[in-house]
């Protein structure tokens, strides 16, 4: 961490009195990255009983128990990855307390996993009046930062739970995965085999009906708690089964391409596109005003992003893309590692994406961290001769390189500092109803990012506290890195080295907070 001395102490060897003081922590110094704004300021940060208390320079040191000498690093504030997969291939309390410990390495303050029933996860179907509970059990004591979760109604009763798990559980965002009812979550699979991964019931049907009516039931919530209604909202994973089996076929069959050009090709970005269509129109069709479409992945999928945005004006999408689509195309050494779905695409569509970004197209960055390790990830192949991308599974992490990797890749574009706060922590926080997170702020918790923009690292697996054991971005040269990463106010990463026991909390959404409108 950087120089620390404790105020109390010094003045006791002294021998000066001492008076209560005003504030727990003060970090001074620090080139403070505030969303939107302009350009960073040189000041102080006062913290006190887990919140910002005071931003402004030349803060007296006398005023707080302990100083933090930030000796002009850039801050930023802590990092809302809002698309994460805790627990989805390892039981969820040990992957919450590894991959957590990650995030923390990262600058992620606050983690969104998405959560369902059916295979992977906790394994077990039925509603989630059973099922969420043993979710919270299972964290509860096991992440190192603050977390919540995005729920998908998965069986058509879990449409009648929304409202329970909006009232009384904090969960005002759900997700819809549209590949999912043909589809299987690593490949081509049967129609029977996909019932059976997703536990239905013989009275359910994962179809487009079935998204439908949990659009129509987001819906009937906005207009039924007005004052909930900003933070309600549906996610997207927009591929179509019937083009992805089609195309699975037809690439498998000609055997010309291997590797994650082939598994590109077997998932179209033709495919994304005519998903985000009619995911869009259902939107309008059902009223439904507050839609997230995930980690787009290709020009296809964007530009059809911001053709129904021209369309259907008055609804309120949101778009996202995560860290690996632009850091990674699929003439990348890794091969099977990157496996992912939508998949890695290709150099010109990940331009694309950083034209998008920096347009302001993009409304957040995230993760899609999904710590697999290497013995599901390729099935003991060597994915060094290019492996066997139809075997592999789907997902991998990458928490820890969120805002190194975008600083490293956004500054040579052009992407100020501010406007990576607002992806990374404003513009997710703002969203999902995290009315406590995303700025550096009076009254905010004090979750706070120390980031060494002139310090370069080569990304090794082994550095990570993921239990992963890998990463598709070894060797990766990037630029910048997190030093120290503090959970309201208080300390949790150290240079790398997690701090302290697990004092993450559950975020039940929309929290309080004040005003946080710029």
């Amino acid at each position: 961490m950087q120089e620390v001395f404790s105020v109390e102490q010094d003045n006791r060897r002294r021998g000066m009195n001492t008076k209560k003081a005003d504030f727990d922590c003060l970090v001074r110094n620090a080139g403070i990255v505030r969303p939107n704004r302009q350009g960073t300021q040189l000041a102080d940060i006062a913290i006190l009983d887990g919140c910002f208390a005071l931003v402004e320079p030349n803060i007296d040191p006398l005023r707080s128990r302990q100083v933090i000498d930030a000796q002009g690093l850039l801050a930023f504030p802590g990092l809302v990855d809002a698309h994460t997969h805790a627990g989805i291939y390892s039981p969820l309390a040990q992957d919450a307390r590894s991959e957590s410990r990650a995030a923390a390495q990262g600058g992620v303050t606050t983690m969104l996993n998405y959560m369902r029933t059916g295979q992977y996860y906790l394994n077990r179907g039925g509603p989630y009046q059973d099922f969420y509970p043993r979710v919270l059990d299972d964290s509860r004591g096991n992440y190192w930062v603050d977390y919540s979760y995005h729920l998908a109604p998965i069986a058509n009763s879990h449409i009648g739970e929304m409202e329970d798990l909006l009232l009384k559980q904090g969960v005002p965002s759900f997700k819809i995965f549209m590949f999912y009812g043909g589809y299987g979550l690593h490949g081509k699979t049967g129609k029977d085999a996909q019932r059976d991964f997703l536990m239905l019931d013989d009275g359910s049907s994962y179809d487009i009906a079935h998204f439908e009516f949990i659009m129509r039931e987001a819906s009937r919530l906005m207009k039924a708690y007005p004052q909930l209604a900003d933070s309600i909202s549906v996610s997207l994973h927009c591929e179509l089964a019937d083009i992805l089996n089609a195309y699975t076929r037809l690439v498998q069959q000609d055997g010309g391409l291997t590797g994650l050009r082939a598994y590109s090709a077997a998932r179209p970005p033709h495919s994304e596109g005519l998903a985000i269509w009619i995911a869009a129109y259902l939107a309008y069709e059902t009223e439904c005003l507050n839609i997230n479409l995930l980690h787009l992945s290709s020009r296809k999928a964007v530009e059809a992003a911001m053709m129904m945005q021209s369309l259907f004006s008055h609804i309120n999408f949101r778009r996202e893309v995560t860290i690996g689509h632009l850091l990674l195309d699929y003439d990348s050494e890794t091969c099977c590692h990157a496996k992912v779905n939508p998949p890695i695409r290709s150099r010109e569509d990940v331009e694309f994406l950083w034209e998008s970004l920096l347009q302001g197209d993009i409304d957040w960055v995230v993760s899609d961290h999904a710590c697999c390790s290497e013995e599901l990830k390729t099935e003991g192949q060597d994915h060094r001769d290019g492996g066997n991308i139809w075997l592999s599974k789907s997902g991998f992490g990458g928490t820890e390189y969120l805002l190194s990797g975008l600083y490293s890749e956004g500054r040579k574009r052009g992407l100020s500092l501010n406007r990576m706060a607002e992806l990374l922590s404003w513009q997710p926080a703002t969203r999902y109803g995290l009315h406590n997170k995303g700025d550096i702020a009076a009254g905010l918790d004090a979750d706070l990012v120390l980031f060494d923009p002139g310090q370069s690292f080569t990304v090794r697996s082994g550095e990570s506290e993921s239990a992963q054991g890998y990463t598709p971005f070894e060797g990766l040269q990037l630029n910048g890195k997190v030093t120290s990463t503090f959970l309201r106010g208080e300390l949790v990463n150290d240079r790398g080295a997690i701090v302290g026991s697990p004092r993450g909390q559950y975020q039940a959404r929309p929290t309080a907070g004040p005003n946080m409108a710029p």
